[in-house]
């Protein structure tokens, strides 16, 4: 076995030590970019910095000098998998945290305008106007809405936190964008709007002679009262955190394959969208809830209205009356508002009741129409159908030209003549229509050929296309092959033909 010269063993030597140098120039390029990551996370802020040789530039792939900061002085802040997991971690445990204080953000919410329902409600009924039960109540519908600025408060926190933590910033105030800040201040103001009547002092105890169902009844209480009723009604803008629970406690946010194939189609998970998804799954149970949902409540807030009226409109039987007229846009005009605030719930519902109209037409339009199986039944069927009624035509044309042929051979009454010929014309005429009948619904079987089928199918021609020209291409190798045996063959036979001339040449010489 032939050993190896000095020459070979010193470049195999040199391709060891390059392949070395190499991984040293990866490893250390790949420390650099992880410690790049590390800088805003770096606990020393004005500490000593390194630069990282062979960083290659994306554009050139140019070696550019990068400035890491160190943790220590004079030692690099080495980069752990374990800083990335924990930041998976928090943001793990900010997302729960946020849909926990999204879930008691509309508990608190609805038991604000459940205290506030009873106690309008109960108020003239239960207890005398001032009294200490109305305070207990308007206290508790205060401690409530401060609940609810607390988790509005905290909610957002986290929010600010969880952007925080997929942007790698360190400053908070990033992300405090005006936006942001515009949208948290609306918030904060839609939430602190509850009634505060019992807080005022306007007469404790009421004028015995009143008959005004309201709690705050005397002479000096009417803007108050006014304001009361407002403030009131206001308090259901709280209900715009419906959404957000919705988003935040659906499959499809919570669901890791929803938010990765998401992801790669550029889809922002917005409350329109988990909509649609409810919409397109469940159409009819999502519209029959906010539709009951929102009966009720326009209904309760059209009674709040009317109630100082003292007409029949105050009442919650003529208001839900009211209020399904006016949401499926008949208007009979028996039952009409008469304040402001009621006229502005009817209008508002007359223009829900037109956009959920519109919503409930294409539900039943989609559970109507049919799927594409049941498409290409029914087409199939009518396809058989009008074939077998086209046979039956050309049969009657067939047979009105006997008759008449038979007719003109006999020489017969000119009436039946004339008889055969209507028949004639009529039969041709349904047979012309019905042929056409036949093309339209061809014509329109044809345009449901749905694109994965014509995929499918030009995929199955192509392959056959591919099948047979490799099939060609065998057999012009074949052929070429042939060719050249050939060819050598006739060669061959005449080079034996030239030595058999030559040797008899020379025999004859």
């Amino acid at each position: 076995m032939p050993t190896p010269t000095r020459e070979e063993s010193k470049a195999e030597t040199g391709q060891v030590q390059d392949l070395h140098d190499r991984d040293r120039g990866t490893g250390s390029r790949l420390v650099c970019a992880l410690e790049m990551e590390m800088t805003n996370r770096s606990l020393h802020g004005d500490s000593n910095c390194v630069k990282c040789d062979g960083l290659m530039n994306r554009n050139g792939g140019d070696t550019a000098e990068v400035s890491v900061p160190l943790s220590l002085p004079g030692k690099r802040a080495a980069y752990t998998a374990g800083d990335e997991l924990h930041r998976l971690r928090d943001r793990k445990f900010l997302l729960e945290d946020r849909k926990r204080l999204c879930s008691f953000s509309l508990a608190t919410a609805l038991l604000g305008i459940l205290l506030m329902i009873i106690h309008s409600e109960i108020c003239p009924f239960v207890y005398k106007p001032g009294s200490n039960i109305a305070l207990i109540i308007n206290c508790s519908i205060s401690l409530s809405t401060g609940c609810l600025l607390i988790f509005i408060i905290a909610f957002h926190y986290k929010d600010i936190r969880l952007f925080v933590i997929d942007h790698k910033q360190v400053d908070w105030r990033i992300a405090m964008s005006s936006h942001r800040v515009i949208v948290i201040t609306l918030e904060l103001l839609v939430c602190v709007i509850h009634p505060v009547g019992a807080y005022w002092d306007v007469g404790i105890h009421a004028n015995s002679s009143s008959s005004d169902p309201l709690c705050i009844s005397n002479h000096s209480g009417k803007a108050l009262m006014d304001l009361e009723l407002l403030l009131s009604v206001l308090m259901f803008l709280r209900l715009y955190l419906v959404h957000r629970a919705i988003l935040l406690h659906s499959k499809v946010l919570l669901s890791a394959s929803y938010r990765s194939i998401g992801s790669l189609n550029n889809i922002n998970f917005s409350f329109r969208f988990v909509l649609k998804i409810l919409m397109n799954k469940y159409p009819a149970r999502t519209l029959l809830v906010f539709i009951l949902f929102f009966w009720l409540t326009a209904s309760w807030m059209l009674t709040l209205c009317e109630r100082q009226t003292r007409e029949t409109t105050g009442n919650i039987d003529t208001a839900m009356w009211l209020i399904a007229i006016t949401f499926l846009t008949v208007g009979y005009g028996d039952v009409a508002p008469n304040t402001s605030c009621g006229k502005a719930v009817c209008l508002f519902t007359g223009v829900m009741g037109v956009a959920c109209t519109a919503m409930l037409v294409a539900v039943v339009t989609k559970m109507l129409a049919l799927n594409k199986g049941e498409k290409h039944v029914h087409f199939f069927m009518l396809d058989i159908q009008i074939s077998k009624r086209i046979r039956h035509a050309a049969a009657n044309v067939l047979r009105e030209c006997w008759l008449l042929h038979r007719t003109n051979l006999t020489k017969g009454n000119r009436g039946e003549h004339r008889r055969h010929q209507r028949c004639l014309l009529e039969a041709i005429r349904v047979f012309r229509h019905l042929r056409l009948k036949q093309k339209k619904l061809r014509d329109y079987v044809s345009e449901m050929v749905d694109l994965p089928k014509m995929q499918m199918i030009m995929c199955d021609l192509s392959a056959n296309w591919n099948n047979s020209y490799r099939e060609l291409e065998q057999r012009i190798l074949s052929m070429e092959q042939r060719l050249d045996e050939l060819s050598r063959c006739f060669q061959q036979t005449s080079e034996l033909l030239s030595q058999v001339l030559r040797h008899r040449n020379s025999e004859i010489r």
